[in-house]
């Protein structure tokens, strides 16, 4: 209660603070002074909310380096979610109210849209906030809550060890939250698919497994990070040290275990609800909720037929290409599935599945992503300053994690971003994509985007974090792109493997709406992917899965690319000689993460100056 009075109070504070400096004007024209004075008032309302937002947030504040709240969790309750939506409101009525669009100067002109589109995205999206499945084999808190304590939670004093202990403690009202917010969507038969179940339930079952929950001759993960942390501290004796611990093992065993319990019996009876259907178009009001999530995920008009036939064209396309490249490797047939087969089957394409074979994937990654960044002056004027490295995902989230994924760097420059692959089944990560994927999820993809956009000076603080599918892994997927125009995947094999990754996310724009809108079975989205894409059947079926689970999320990839080489491909005609790719790039990642609209309309207007 005393954390939503003092939002409360935060929120009334800076509408108070906020009267009007431009409600007097009438006139529509304005002196530089007047812009640069309103253009510094807007741009410190928008800090204020965002310090706002991340003060009700503790793990944004951990995150964030803060530890005003180091010994909580934020709030999930439904309603406190109200209360977010309200509070959206009244910085919508206020924005309006105090600041004139016409008044401000071009980028605090984009941050007022910017801002204003964020409002009415929580109120917009609060309809629909009980459609999707908070807890499934992709994520959720039961496996994100561990993963954040393992990464996020630093100890470096005493008062970090009982901050984390406090955060164990915390897990039983957590997970009531969770359970409430569960219930509320089995209300509404918002139920994951049958499939769902046994991975969360493993999930659970690995960690709340090993000492001090039993005897067997492993170790929890979370005690292990746990007493690792404490055990390095200086300041801190011996007894201390074994004092912390104990307390932790008390944590783990009386407030984890039984909330982890909990769930885990609530999911066994929700399984019995559980139908085999996949699509979102099983639920009432389905249809409605995918068109609205596609153009959120997209930021753009299109359909989902429109969209499934942009998948069409674009993997017809990128399969001509794949025939070219079987030609210059002398492939003994010109039949692209039996091109397929022996990607998918030949053991020279995959490291074996054993502690060796892992540790050579990992090195070689490591080895794409340094080579890459000797050649970063020739594609970028702005580089990061937070470094990257490569990690196997952790044990007891490997079987159900996706095969690659990308964490943020701390914001304090503690810590590095993080390129996460997925080494649990060697079958399903290729030897010709690893560059792509290293590209795609490190350098020049998801680290250059996000670390440039964190360490950006004179835009506010909310344009720096966020973002929509289709800018973000837009910029990644044409990110596999860029290095072969300054003369990397010299292997034809890691090339195809680049297409594939392309053909992957083209196939994805055919299989989402396929499932989602034209009530495709698993089983036919499978065959298809197997028919149109070289890619392992177990990767294939994990993608899928990860469709079923969020609707229209995997179309914001090739939608985003797209949009991306059209509006390159665009600045290259109009400017000829006078285009620069390193200036080009500067547009897209210099002002944080945008919708494709205003995208376009920034490159336009770059290109106007230019010429």
């Amino acid at each position: 209660m005393k954390k939503i009075f003092l939002s409360s109070i935060i929120v009334s504070s800076l509408f108070s603070a906020c009267t009007s400096s431009t409600e007097e004007k009438t006139n529509k024209e304005y002196t530089a002074e007047q812009i640069a004075e309103e253009s510094k008032k807007v741009s410190a309302f928008f800090d204020r909310a965002f310090d706002a937002k991340i003060d009700r947030d503790p793990m944004q504040q951990s995150i964030f380096g803060i530890k005003k709240d180091y010994d909580k969790w934020q709030n999930i309750s439904e309603s406190n979610a109200q209360k977010e939506v309200e509070i959206s409101k009244g910085y919508l009525d206020s924005l309006h109210a105090n600041f004139k669009i016409e008044a401000l100067d071009e980028q605090s002109k984009i941050s007022y849209r910017l801002f204003e589109k964020a409002c009415e995205d929580v109120i917009a999206n609060y309809n629909w906030h009980l459609f999707d499945y908070p807890i499934n084999q992709m994520g959720g808190l039961h496996t994100e809550i561990p993963a954040f304590l393992i990464n996020v939670h630093k100890i470096e004093n005493v008062k970090d060890a009982e901050a984390y202990v406090s955060r164990l403690n915390g897990i039983s009202v957590l997970f009531d939250q969770l359970l409430e917010n569960l219930k509320l969507r089995e209300a509404r038969n918002i139920i994951p698919p049958k499939f769902v179940f046994p991975y969360v339930l493993n999930d659970c079952k690995n960690i709340t497994s090993g000492k001090p929950f039993d005897q067997s001759g492993t170790v929890n993960p979370l005690m292990e990070d746990f007493m690792k942390k404490v055990n390095e501290l200086k300041d801190c004796k011996g007894e201390e040290k074994q004092a912390l611990i104990e307390k932790a093992s008390i944590a783990l065993k009386s407030s984890v275990k039984p909330a982890y319990d909990k769930l885990s019996v609530y999911f066994l009876e929700l399984e019995k609800k559980a139908t085999t259907d996949d699509g979102i178009w099983k639920v009432k009001d389905g249809d409605a909720y995918y068109d609205f999530a596609l153009k959120q995920t997209t930021t753009t008009a299109l359909t989902a037929d429109e969209i499934h036939e942009i998948g069409l064209k674009e993997v017809a396309r990128i399969h001509d290409e794949m025939r070219v490249i079987m030609k210059k490797v002398n492939f003994k047939s010109d039949n692209l599935q039996e091109f397929f087969d022996f990607m998918r089957e030949d053991k020279q394409f995959y490291y074996a599945n054993d502690e060796a074979g892992k540790e050579a994937y990992r090195v070689k990654a490591v080895k794409i992503i340094d080579d890459m960044k000797k050649e970063l002056d020739k594609l970028f004027l702005t580089k990061p300053k937070a470094d990257i490295v490569v990690k196997p995902v952790e044990a007891f989230r490997e079987k159900s994690a996706g095969g690659a994924f990308y964490e943020d760097p701390a914001i304090d420059g503690s810590r590095p971003g993080r390129y996460y692959i997925n080494l649990y089944n060697m079958a399903d990560q290729a030897i010709y994509q690893m560059e792509a994927l290293a590209y795609h999820e490190g350098i020049p993809g998801h680290h250059m985007q996000i670390a440039i956009a964190q360490e950006l000076k004179g835009i506010p603080k909310f344009r720096m974090y966020g973002g929509n599918t289709a800018y973000i892994e837009g910029w990644a997927l044409y990110s596999e792109l860029v290095p072969k125009e300054i003369g990397f995947y010299q292997d034809p094999y890691s090339d195809f493997g680049r297409l594939a990754m392309e053909l992957f996310r083209a196939a994805r724009l055919v299989v989402d709406t396929g499932i989602h809108r034209k009530k495709w079975s698993r089983e036919k989205a499978l065959a298809y992917f197997k028919e149109n894409t070289p890619n392992p059947e177990g990767d294939n079926k994990k993608e899928i899965e990860r469709y079923i689970v969020w609707p229209s999320q995997a179309t914001g990839y090739k939608i985003g690319m797209n949009k991306i080489i059209e509006l390159r491909e665009n600045a290259k005609k109009k400017l000829g000689d006078k285009f620069d790719i390193r200036q080009f790039h500067d547009v897209i990642l210099t002002s944080g993460p945008v919708p494709m609209d205003i995208l376009e309309e920034m490159v336009d207007s770059w290109v106007a100056k230019k010429k």
